[in-house]
């Protein structure tokens, strides 16, 4: 019977985490700028929101909570669902 390490597997889901969401984040850092060039702070803020939201999808709850290895491939954060930047 294999036994998997849940702790080593959520650092290892963290880690996919972190690599899917970096061209999220340079993509959003591209129109934070273009915000910042137009001077449009509603953008700016909205820009930012998404982004903290990026900086904290490696603490979803969902991911401590997974018991089992399919629990854990399974989470996905919201932040990284959809095709926004």
């Amino acid at each position: 019977m294999i036994k998997v390490n849940m702790d080593k597997a959520r650092e290892i889901k963290k880690d996919m985490i972190r690599a899917e969401r970096k061209p999220k984040f340079e993509a959003l850092d591209v129109a934070f700028m273009r915000a910042v060039e137009a001077g449009d702070t509603a953008k700016q803020a909205e820009i930012a929101a998404k982004k903290q939201a990026l900086r904290d999808a490696t603490d979803d709850p969902a991911i401590t909570a997974a018991t089992t290895p399919e629990e854990l491939k399974a989470v996905v954060p919201a932040a990284l669902q959809g095709d926004e930047a």
